[in-house]
């Protein structure tokens, strides 16, 4: 086995028997990391080693520490991984952890962790729900990376679809990360937050004296995308000189900086976002028909998160695995009265909005689930969207159905119509309990057989975090085979 390229030994040094306990307990603490690996997480010169774990890896799933205890726990490796480390850079490595020699002047193990990229070409192992840092098992995010995948193998510009909030940079990312040019720069620019006197320059770059205030000569993003991929997003937004140049680009390869005559050849796969129907853009003459048939060679649409309401467990889960890492506090799950609001919002804001709520309440929270109660303020602040009275009872009261109304004055409602029944079924109900659940193997079989032997279902069912379902199957030592027959 090659040298790993991560080691990882306890905080705090102990000669105590208990193991796993005292290293849950204490932390871990980078005794080592490859050059190799912090290249390609792009942690630059950092002087790591000696370093909190979790001060470096906190977004990433599953957890690093998690893996650990469990390799040690086991007493051998842990094989056939996937990784995701979240950021600016984020990407999907391969993984193996095994428990390592003894930590500096102590009976606790070390953790070896071995990382690789797949080869060029080759599919990348992915979890059942998700891929790329995109999460949800629904027909269209199947459809979403079935696309990616496809896409990835050509340098065909793409135009990716969606509502804000939806998650169109990661779709970029992936296109990037799964293509040949992954060893190169990904560059985003939004262009709708650049003056339109500056994203010519910001773009295509300029020369010193080209105007005012050019007091060098200036890269831009294409030049610095060479080789690579550039991500352009609100790209309906972009103004007129600037379609006429990236229209260029797009047909023969070459740009000129401001002020400069000569030309600059670059090779930049172009991938392109918008929010607003680019059609209609062309048809009222904001956006050239040319640059349109151009640039829109391949789509990808998102989905908005009220068209996947299965996929919200799926991202609460994975969210709630982030916020652990980051806080270091141990909130399991959401109640089923929870879930159950969370799924019959209509989520204008897609993903983003519901991550952004969820860490709200996960920081807010000091029991090991989060309730529906944990979401009165936020149910509050979205019924100030529109004037009026709407008129729905407090969470701490008998239960009623919640209308929250669309921000901008709509009347669509931002409770789905199909949901009141079970929100008021929900809310009448006595609260979970804080403490741990018990499970029986009864109810987990009786779980995963309605779940159609879909375990992540199975736990949101029963009202635990998946990694809970899994510790009850394996010190129940109840295997699939048990659980269907």
């Amino acid at each position: 086995m090659s040298n790993p390229e991560l080691i990882i030994e306890p905080n705090v040094p102990s000669r105590a028997p208990d193991l796993v306990a005292q290293q849950t307990a204490a932390g871990w603490l980078i005794a080592q990391i490859s050059p190799k690996l912090a290249q390609w997480l792009s942690l630059g010169d950092l002087e790591i080693a000696g370093r909190s774990l979790s001060e470096f890896f906190a977004d990433v799933s599953p957890g690093l520490d998690y893996l650990a205890e469990e390799a040690l726990k086991e007493g051998q490796a842990l094989t056939g991984l996937s990784v995701q480390f979240m950021g600016d850079e984020s990407c999907m490595l391969q993984a193996e952890v095994a428990p390592g020699g003894l930590s500096h002047d102590s009976y606790q193990r070390q953790a070896h962790f071995f990382f690789r990229r797949p080869a060029l070409g080759q599919a990348r192992e992915h979890t059942p729900d998700g891929q790329y840092g995109l999460i949800g098992a629904s027909p269209g995010m199947q459809e979403v990376f079935r696309k990616i995948h496809l896409y990835a193998e050509t340098d065909a510009s793409v135009v990716v679809t969606g509502e804000t909030g939806s998650g169109k940079e990661l779709v970029a990312k992936a296109l990037h990360q799964e293509s040949a040019r992954s060893s190169r720069a990904f560059v985003a620019v939004n262009c709708s937050a650049i003056s339109a006197e500056l994203l010519e320059s910001e773009l295509f770059g300029h020369e010193k004296g080209a105007f005012t205030g050019a007091l060098k000569t200036h890269k831009g993003r294409f030049e610095r995308a060479d080789q690579g991929t550039i991500f352009l997003d609100e790209v309906g937004d972009m103004p007129e000189a600037a379609q006429a140049k990236l229209l260029r680009v797009l047909e023969e390869g070459r740009l000129e900086r401001v002020g400069s005559e000569n030309i600059q050849e670059v090779d930049v796969r172009v991938v392109g976002a918008t929010n607003v129907t680019l059609e209609r853009a062309v048809q009222q003459g904001r956006f050239r028909a040319d640059l349109y048939h151009r640039l829109a060679v391949l789509r990808i649409h998102l989905p908005p998160l009220r068209q996947r309401q299965d996929d919200i467990p799926l991202l609460v889960e994975h969210f709630l695995t982030l916020f652990r890492r980051k806080y270091n506090r141990n909130i399991e799950r959401l109640t089923g009265e929870a879930m159950t609001l969370l799924q019959a919002y209509l989520w204008p804001g897609n993903v983003r909005e519901l991550r952004n709520v969820l860490e709200r309440v996960f920081i807010e929270t000091r029991s090991e689930a989060i309730g529906a109660k944990a979401f009165r303020e936020w149910v509050r602040e979205r019924q100030d969207f529109s004037p009026g009275d709407w008129g729905p009872q407090s969470l701490d009261g008998p239960g009623a159905a919640l209308p929250l109304p669309y921000p901008a004055g709509s009347e669509q409602l931002l409770l789905s119509r199909s949901q009141p029944a079970a929100l008021l079924e929900a809310h009448n109900r006595k609260p979970h309990s804080t403490r741990p659940a018990q499970l029986t193997p009864e109810q987990i079989r009786h779980a995963y057989q309605s779940a159609g032997g879909n375990l992540t279902e199975a736990a949101r069912l029963l009202g635990v975090h998946r990694a809970t379902l899994y510790r009850y199957l394996e010190r129940l030592k109840i295997s699939r085979s048990d659980l269907s027959s």
